[in-house]
C-alpha cells in the first residue's frame, strides 16, 4: 500500500485518494479547430513511462483537494507532492 503525502493533510493511506491521470496536460487552445483524431490524441493518448511521471491525485476522503505527485512507476516511490499551480520539481534532483 502506498503512503501518499497530501500537501494539506500530510501522509495518508492510498485508499483515501483517487487517481486523476497524468499531470500537466495542456488543453487545446482552439478546441473548435480540432478534428476527431486530434481530439482522440488529446483525450486518450498519455505517456506511460518506465520511470518518473507527474500525476494528479485527489484526497477524496480527506480535504477533497487536488494535487500533483512525482512518482517512479517502477518502484512506486513518491519523490514529491506539490499543489496544483506550483511547478513540478526538477527531475534531475532525484537519484
Amino acid at each position: 500500500m502506498l503512503l501518499i503525502p497530501c500537501p494539506w493533510c500530510g501522509p495518508r493511506d492510498e485508499v483515501e485518494f483517487g487517481y486523476g491521470g497524468e499531470a500537466h496536460i495542456a488543453r487545446p487552445t482552439d478546441p473548435d479547430a480540432l478534428d476527431d483524431s486530434a481530439w482522440a490524441e488529446y483525450l486518450f493518448m498519455r505517456d506511460n513511462p518506465k520511470g518518473l511521471l507527474t500525476e494528479r491525485w485527489v484526497h477524496r476522503n480527506g480535504c477533497r483537494r487536488w494535487f500533483n505527485l512525482l512518482r517512479d512507476t517502477v518502484s512506486h516511490r513518491i519523490l514529491a507532492a506539490y499543489r496544483i499551480g506550483e511547478p513540478p520539481p526538477a527531475r534531475g534532483e532525484f537519484p
